[in-house]
């Protein structure tokens, strides 16, 4: 064998998301992309907000000197200036750029965050449906991912965190605006876990840390607050991308940010920028950086995302499918019409053309999720092939 057993394990029990999309690509090439409903991958069709590409253009014309060369390992003072002043406005509390490191996307800021925190076998609670990527991420760092399941509308379930906390967890860890489910966690709830860790972590020599993927915090509808995290909790630490708040996925730029007013936030921030260096991310790409201050705060919105969501969402629900409506991100979580999520995925593929993804590739079998950060057009054709196969299945 020429590669290790564990990562030939890894291997085969790899994301659904990446099989199903390549499945995807396959399918389009056999039967004209125009056939094929893709809601697979959340890779954003919405294009950036002028305000990015009106910055990017004033690159290109008028360069800065030394542009493209090395920046310091946590990323550009002024870039992180920006965001730390942005922080503070939305939070109250006093972040400066020493309080930001810049990354790799969220998956950079994931892997730093959790080395920093986790010595090997350490645990970290992870509430379930999660993104599955998670899994690799702890492991990664010789971390035990311990998985909860949520309550029947994917809210936290706090009764069940508290049965798993150990003498060995380290980190909670949460997803919201959620995916696959698209829910966002209430502050009462974010408020009730804080005062929960607070209580387990009282006898310990170290706290239990809150550690918060937060890519998807600028996409939100109807309203629906979104708590502050790093306001409500002290040993708390956000990741965050904007791959879908400017539309730029294949940039690749996000960052942590550690609650100022955590009293070992320099020594949590000393590692960080360490680990930046030393597992190789060396931060976010410096044309990207450069671009943030500079296109402020246009951020994509929600209101493109919001009709996709309100036109599917009705219309599954008025097919017969069980399905928790989405309060954020652009993912929906429905149950699947048959136990075996992963044969009523495969059967909605090959019958209807229509590509999602099994729930237990989120660590939830009886699921599946859609992606709706597509055209609308793609949602619109594909609605009949949708009530078809509920018809199928017997949904009313």
């Amino acid at each position: 064998m020429t590669i290790s057993q564990k990562v030939k394990l890894i291997m085969e029990e790899s994301s659904w998301v990446r099989k199903m999309f390549e499945t995807a690509s396959q399918l389009k090439v056999e039967y004209g992309e125009e056939n094929i409903f893709d809601f697979t991958l959340g890779n954003p069709v919405e294009e950036p907000p002028p305000g990015f590409k009106e910055a990017l253009k004033e690159f290109a014309l008028n360069p800065i000197p030394g542009m493209h060369r090395y920046m310091p390992n946590s990323g550009y003072a002024e870039t992180r200036r920006f965001i730390a002043q942005q922080l503070s406005q939305d939070t109250g509390l006093p972040f400066t750029e020493d309080h930001i490191v810049m990354t790799i996307g969220a998956a950079g800021g994931m892997n730093i965050a959790l080395k920093a925190l986790i010595d090997q076998g350490d645990e970290v609670i992870v509430p379930s449906p999660y993104f599955v990527e998670f899994q690799f991420y702890i492991d990664n760092h010789g971390g035990v991912m311990r998985l909860v399941d949520t309550r029947e509308d994917f809210s936290i379930d706090l009764e069940a965190i508290e049965r798993t906390i150990t003498e060995k967890t380290k980190v909670v860890l949460i997803n919201s605006p959620n995916n696959p489910t698209g829910v966002v966690y209430s502050e009462d709830l974010i408020r009730d876990l804080a005062d929960l860790l607070r209580a387990k972590s009282r006898k310990r020599r170290n706290p239990i840390y809150l550690l918060a993927d937060e890519a998807y915090k600028t996409i939100i509808y109807d309203g629906f607050p979104l708590p502050n995290i790093l306001e409500i909790y002290k040993p708390s630490i956000s990741v965050n991308s904007y791959s879908k708040s400017l539309g730029v996925p294949g940039e690749r730029v996000g960052y942590v940010a550690v609650n100022p007013s955590f009293p070992e936030v320099e020594e949590v921030m000393g590692a960080l920028v360490f680990l930046n260096r030393t597992l190789g991310y060396i931060n976010a790409p410096a044309l990207m950086q450069r671009l943030i201050p500079l296109a402020g705060e246009n951020h994509v919105g929600p209101k493109e995302y919001q009709e996709k969501r309100d036109l599917l969402y009705q219309a599954l629900i008025e097919y017969g499918y069980s399905v928790v409506k989405p309060q954020g991100a652009f993912y929906m979580f429905p149950q699947s019409p048959i136990e075996d999520d992963l044969a009523f995925v495969s059967d909605l593929q090959q019958s209807f053309r229509i590509l999602t993804v099994p729930g237990r590739g989120f660590g939830k079998k009886g699921y599946f999720r859609i992606s709706y950060c597509v055209d609308m057009e793609v949602i619109e054709q594909a609605l009949p092939s949708f009530a078809e196969a509920a018809k199928k299945y017997g949904l009313h």
